[in-house]
């Protein structure tokens, strides 16, 4: 009797033994597939030396044609535009309107760009429609047309290098929602109904209010055409004619500060949850002391990088995606100095 225990004892420690090891085995069998991911490299730059040497030898010229010049971000948009231009052995210029509502000015801008021949042309339009004519120009002449940030109603682009502002929009939404407790008055100011930004962000936010959240109700949205002081006194009208509003979403930089300016100057601080986008010195410091509740920060460096970078693949011949997505993250006094999104701010 005696034996058979310890037999049996000794088989359970052997079957356990045995199911361990293989376990073991199973988990560093595991290890490398499941770190792979975490631990690729990033994919290499697409401006090689030799791309480099091969672009400058041909003395290429691209303007870059923005929708203003006024704000950091399209400072920083600058800034990419500028690093790919070097890394890629091209010569660029960038310029924009005096203000996001000169569409006229642009037009002339981009006429002036053509009538220099540019090997290729970098374009964020606004208005989404006014350009066409000179883009189909463009196309005739054999110009590769590579759009940015704000896209038109044409398949001329090769590609548009841009947010997804539809999908940013709807996060700024579901972000009120939450912290306006799923019900009550909300308000937009934008920059325009005429760019693709200004209708896409528009769009974002208010269908994702109506679709998910009957009990919030949008009182009026305005533009403001990317003016600080337009659209501080257009948020100040809109607080004092909905005295009980409880959120209020600014689209752009711009509009984000007029939005800003209203509620501090109205003693509303703490009493109207503030949604913002991109970020600025301003909108930066107003998360940072809670007078902001947190913004949609867009890569405005890897806008600006992106478009010339595909400008110069369209010229070496390659075939372009529709769409570049360079992406979008919401922020606030939690993540702001995160490595996630510091390095996307702006001041």
């Amino acid at each position: 009797m005696k034996i058979t225990k310890r037999f049996v004892l000794l088989l359970a420690l052997l079957v356990t033994g045995l199911l361990l090891g293989a376990a073991l085995v199973a988990a560093q069998d595991a290890t490398p597939e499941a770190t792979a991911e975490a631990t690729a490299e990033p994919a290499p730059p697409y401006c090689t030396p030799e791309i480099k040497a091969e672009m400058a030898a041909k003395n290429l010229y691209i303007p870059v044609i923005s929708k203003g010049f006024q704000h950091q971000f399209w400072q920083a948009v600058k800034a990419g535009a500028e690093k790919a231009a070097e890394d890629c052995g091209v010569t660029i210029t960038f310029e924009g309107p005096e203000t996001e509502a000169m569409v006229d000015k642009q037009i002339e801008m981009l006429q002036t760009a053509l009538d220099k021949k540019p090997a290729a042309i970098v374009f964020a339009a606004l208005d989404s429609k006014a350009a066409i004519p000179l883009l189909e120009e463009a196309q005739k002449a054999g110009i590769p047309v590579i759009a940015f940030d704000s896209g038109v109603d044409s398949d001329i682009p090769l590609t548009t290098a841009a947010t997804d502002n539809v999908a940013a929009a709807a996060l700024a939404a579901d972000k009120m929602a939450e912290l306006i407790g799923g019900k009550g008055e909300v308000a937009i100011i934008a920059h325009d109904q005429t760019s693709r930004t200004g209708i896409d962000r528009v769009a974002g936010f208010t269908d994702r209010i109506k679709e998910k959240y009957p009990d919030i109700t949008i009182v009026d949205t305005q533009y403001g055409a990317g003016d600080q002081l337009k659209s501080t006194d257009l948020a100040k009208a809109i607080i004092l004619a909905h005295p009980n509003l409880k959120g209020f979403f600014g689209a752009n930089e711009g509009s984000i500060i007029g939005v800003l300016n209203a509620v501090t100057e109205l003693g509303m601080e703490g009493k109207i949850v503030v949604i913002g986008y991109d970020s600025g010195k301003q909108q930066i410091d107003a998360i940072n002391s809670g007078v902001e509740a947190g913004a949609i920060t867009q890569d405005p460096i890897g806008i600006g990088y992106k478009s010339v970078e595909a400008a110069v693949k369209a010229l070496r011949g390659e075939k372009l995606d529709k769409t570049i997505d360079t992406g979008f993250h919401w922020f606030d006094s939690t993540t702001i100095d995160s490595d996630t999104i510091k390095p996307l701010l702006y001041e």
